[in-house]
């Protein structure tokens, strides 16, 4: 009994230090800032222009290769610090983009997902819902349109919409809904893709 005690009281005590953690924004910042301007190092954005800056270098070890099925399903769940600012996460996504044309895949034999949910869904909004919620135009549009142009698809979770209690039809157009980012993510892990949490 005492063993049952002690580790409860433990994993309680575990619990509380993770969340305190957690909220430390010094230790789990979820900033994205542009590359500094260095003359010395050529940044490129292949496929996806003015988004996800790379460096890309060919004698770099683990290239990515036309030779592999090079499916991706990214989880996209954090947002932006502020809704003028483009989602870090999907700047991400534009950058693994940039990286794979740079090696010499093709765009089009990527078979990217992205699945949104949570902070990460107001990005979805089409921008006069967007605007009308939080004053600002949605600076997420271009990159979204941007990635679709090269093959990637964009989805969002039904469930963030109704947790968030946004109508289906607020919602781009050119964004895909699901019924769940999760069950999004399985489904496409049972049918070989990778899962890269952004």
């Amino acid at each position: 009994m005492r063993s049952v005690v002690i580790s409860a009281v433990v994993a309680v005590a575990g619990g509380v230090c993770g969340a305190l953690l957690s909220q430390n924004e010094t230790l789990f910042a979820a900033k994205v800032s542009a590359p500094a301007s260095d003359p010395a190092i050529n940044w490129t954005t292949p496929a996806i222009a003015g988004y996800g800056k790379v460096h890309y270098d060919a004698s770099s070890a683990f290239q990515p290769s036309s030779a592999l099925s090079n499916k991706v399903v990214f989880k996209v769940s954090r947002g932006a610090e502020e809704r003028s600012q483009v989602n870090p996460a999907l700047e991400h996504v534009a950058q693994v983009v940039n990286t794979y044309v740079a090696a010499g895949v093709p765009a089009k034999q990527l078979k990217f997902v992205v699945a949104v949910n949570g902070e990460a869904t107001p990005a979805m909004l089409e921008n006069t819902r967007f605007r009308q919620l939080f004053g600002v135009d949605n600076p997420n549009l271009a990159l979204i349109s941007a990635l679709e142009q090269q093959g990637v698809k964009v989805t969002v979770c039904d469930q963030a919409l109704a947790w968030h209690h946004y109508e289906p039809q607020w919602i781009a157009d050119s964004v895909i809904h699901t019924p769940s980012a999760l069950t999004t993510m399985t489904t496409l892990q049972n049918q070989g893709y990778a899962l890269l949490s952004m």
